[in-house]
């Protein structure tokens, strides 16, 4: 009896766990793809956490701080991933690659009011004139584009394979 409560309690803890993992494992996942985005891992992590919490969001670029309150709910790191991936391809739109706090704010700001008032995401994006879609597969293929440019290091060349020696006949 005592083990079948050890396991029940042993189980229950990996059920309430592994979900929790996976959670922290997806906004690292979202933090270091928008990093470079948003100008720091700390306003990554500030816009990851805020909009999956519907919290307020705080940018910096070291000389100005601005900050926002998405007037959506929490998210998942799907709508996540969405309101930041439709942030960067409105800016890249304008030829902002390394936008400003308030450049963020203000671009980001307008997404959440859209889809706060309701509006789906491919509503929003035809909006702006793009197709979500495409804004996805772009994000994506950048995505992939920076994990092919980090070091890896080479693989070293696999050693030939001696010859086998023939074996001798059988004698039948």
């Amino acid at each position: 009896m005592l083990k079948s409560k050890t396991a029940l309690i042993a189980l229950s803890t990996l059920v309430v766990a592994l979900p929790l993992a996976a959670a922290a494992q997806s906004e690292t996942r979202l933090v270091d793809e928008y990093k470079s985005f948003a100008g720091s891992d700390a306003n990554a992590k500030s816009l990851v956490e805020g909009l999956r919490d519907g919290k307020e969001v705080t940018l910096t670029d070291g000389k100005t701080t601005t900050t926002l309150t998405p007037p959506t709910r929490k998210m998942g790191d799907g709508n996540v991933n969405i309101a930041l991936a439709l942030t960067e391809a409105k800016l890249k739109e304008q030829g902002i690659t390394n936008p400003t706090p308030d450049q963020l704010k203000s671009t980001l700001s307008g997404i959440l009011q859209q889809r706060a008032d309701g509006k789906g995401w491919g509503q929003i994006a035809n909006g702006m004139g793009m197709k979500l879609g495409d804004v996805m597969r772009a994000e994506k293929a950048e995505r992939m584009a920076r994990a092919e440019r980090r070091e890896r290091p080479e693989k070293p060349e696999k050693p030939e394979r001696p010859e086998r020696p023939e074996k001798p006949e059988r004698g039948r």
